[in-house]
């Protein structure tokens, strides 16, 4: 920086812009992928929803926490660092949690979708999983939340898996119902012209009589049913070995990692915002909101194919997703040279230091804005479901990172395309009208992901998260600027995108890896769909019915608090302006003429 770095608002602004699109890299190296690493683990549903919504809470309260208490320069600049390093270190203890199967095999390198798992057979009933490989000497690998095993062909273990008992048979092939005989090969076809020794016409037959006993003839490789089968066909009930080998070591990282990752973005927001505000430049810091959603962008499809290229040569055994945990510590000791010449204001303004429970008071007072708080706090636990399980939902169909990424990258360069559209949109619909299309297409996304039918068919849907999240927030943007008093913007808008939109994240993690988990997430997201559809009925009938209380900004209240002065007051004043102005004139007359 500059010897007087308070002034040198350029240089500052491309640094701050700069640390954005790296911390848009960071975050998309591992948070959006961070559940299929977990599932890769063997975690069930609920389990995975635990984890994420206890990650959810940290965030909403821990950041703003840390906000409070590093005031100073130093302190900011030390935390800047310290959270780099510290997270980077933390991200790599994950990669230390044991697989709840300790006898995992090989990941997959390419998930195809010709893993597609059978459905659960009902209690007592004997099942196999029946996977046709596309050549005669091909095997498919296995996945570790898939309980897919190897098969050294179709003549042996045809025989055994329909034959041997379920206290037999690896844990990974062992079904939680009690008494099931279970097993899971890769069955090679015979070749064409190739006659059937007597055994394999005997082993098709036993196999064809079994498989009628599926409850309800429900379909094998049905994708609506995988989510059932797959990661989430762990135990619910995780006996003890499972809870102290996998689940709570995976707990314990994620919250210290949490804890160290969470205050970053929110402190340099803060340092640069109060850097601007000294001379009187705040204006300049909308301008910089786009850079990370770039960054995120590039981020996404970058790692991803990262992801399907070096991840198999890195890890030969063990989960996928490995390299985008080097990718993040990567990035984030890259970052640190940026966070050294971060923009941190040496003086800081005093200000009263209650404003966090200023704004709660402010919310209980006012109901328009405890209706807002109650829409964003379910847009937090609605979105929650697709952060957490849309993957998941996009893995089942046999869906690659590289598609993920994309699909996630589209809905943040639309964001950023519709941006120049924002105010016509707000002008044109009002902030009710735009709220309420922004919680249409909310809704409407969440019931087109309850019907994916291939890999490629949410790539369509993703346009709409343009409007779904873009101008959603946008509206509720607009409406705290109205509702809030002098001063308690900043504040106001951080309570809502912290305090209750991470703790709506937080409890739909927890209820969503639950619904998932007990009926399907087809399921989970047409119950979002149809919560958030009733809560925006309800919205659009209340809203407008409570009471107006007009707030001006201080520039209108200066125009107001002149209009309201009486009549008698401003004929006095006039008055006294004539009289000086009287006396002003004798008093020059006289002086020119001496």
């Amino acid at each position: 920086m500059s010897a007087n770095p308070q002034w040198d608002i350029r240089r500052a602004l491309g640094v701050a812009g700069l640390f954005r699109v790296v911390c848009g890299v960071r975050e998309a190296a591992v948070s959006p992928f961070l559940t299929l690493y977990l599932r890769q683990l063997g975690l069930a549903a609920p389990w995975v929803g635990v984890l994420m919504g206890t990650r959810h809470l940290v965030a909403a309260f821990w950041a703003p926490f840390c906000a409070f208490l590093a005031r100073s320069h130093p302190r900011r600049r030390a935390l800047l660092v310290g959270s780099l390093l510290g997270s980077a270190g933390a991200s790599l203890l994950v990669l230390l949690v044991p697989p709840l199967d300790a006898d995992l095999g090989p990941g997959s390198c390419h998930a195809g979708p010709s893993l597609t798992p059978a459905v659960p057979p009902p209690e007592g009933a004997l099942a196999v999983n029946v996977t046709l490989a596309e050549e005669p000497g091909s095997s498919l690998p296995a996945e570790s939340g898939a309980g897919i095993s190897h098969a050294s062909g179709f003549r042996k273990g045809l025989v055994e898996s329909v034959l041997e008992p379920s206290g037999h048979l690896p844990r990974s092939l062992v079904g939680s119902g009690e008494g099931a005989w279970t097993a899971s090969e890769v069955l090679h076809p015979v070749a064409a012209g190739r006659e059937e020794a007597p055994w394999e016409e005997g082993a098709l037959k036993v196999v064809s009589t079994v498989l009628p006993s599926l409850a309800g003839g429900t379909a094998l490789a049905s994708p609506a049913n995988v989510s059932a089968t797959r990661g989430d066909s762990g135990t619910l009930g995780l006996s003890l070995q499972g809870l102290l080998r996998t689940f709570l070591p995976c707990l314990v990282s994620l919250v210290f990692w949490e804890l160290l990752a969470a205050p970053l973005e929110q402190v340099a927001d803060d340092s640069l915002f109060e850097y601007l505000d000294v001379v009187d430049a705040t204006d300049r810091h909308r301008t910089l909101w786009a850079w990370k959603l770039l960054g995120t962008a590039a981020g996404m499809c970058g790692i991803a194919a990262l992801v399907e290229q070096l991840d198999c040569s890195l890890q030969a055994s063990g989960p996928r997703g490995v390299v985008s945990f080097y990718v993040y510590a990567l990035v984030s000791v890259l970052a640190l040279p940026v966070s050294t010449v971060f923009p941190v204001p040496l003086c800081r303004r005093r200000e009263p230091s209650c404003k966090t429970s200023k704004a709660l008071s402010l919310v209980e007072g006012d109901p328009r804005l405890l209706l807002l708080a109650i829409t964003v706090f379910l847009v937090g636990a609605v979105t929650s479901t697709t952060q957490n399980f849309l993957f998941w939902h996009m893995q089942d169909h046999g869906s690659s990172e590289l598609v993920m990424g994309f699909s996630v990258a589209l809905g943040l360069l639309g964001e950023v395309l519709l941006h120049p559209f924002r105010a016509t949109l707000l002008r044109k619909l009002s902030r009710l009208g735009t709220l309420g299309l922004g919680l249409g297409c909310l809704s409407g996304q969440l019931l087109y992901y309850s019907f994916l039918w291939s890999w490629w068919s949410v790539l369509p849907v993703q346009v709409l998260s343009a409007v779904s999240h873009g101008a959603l927030w946008w509206a509720v943007g607009a409406s705290l600027e109205d509702l809030a008093t002098p001063g308690m913007e900043r504040p106001l808008s951080a309570m809502f995108r912290g305090h209750f939109y991470g703790g709506g994240a937080s409890l739909g993690s927890f209820v969503g890896g639950f619904v998932a988990r007990h009926f399907s997430l087809a399921v989970l997201y047409q119950a979002s769909c149809a919560v958030l559809g009733l809560w925006l009925a309800l919205f659009l009938s209340v809203r407008p019915r409570l009471p107006q209380e007009p707030r001006v900004s201080y520039s209108k209240l200066l125009v107001v608090e002149a209009s309201d002065t009486s009549d008698s007051e401003q004929g006095t004043e006039r008055d006294c302006l004539v009289k000086a102005s009287l006396g002003r004139s004798q008093r020059t007359g006289q002086n020119s003429a001496c």
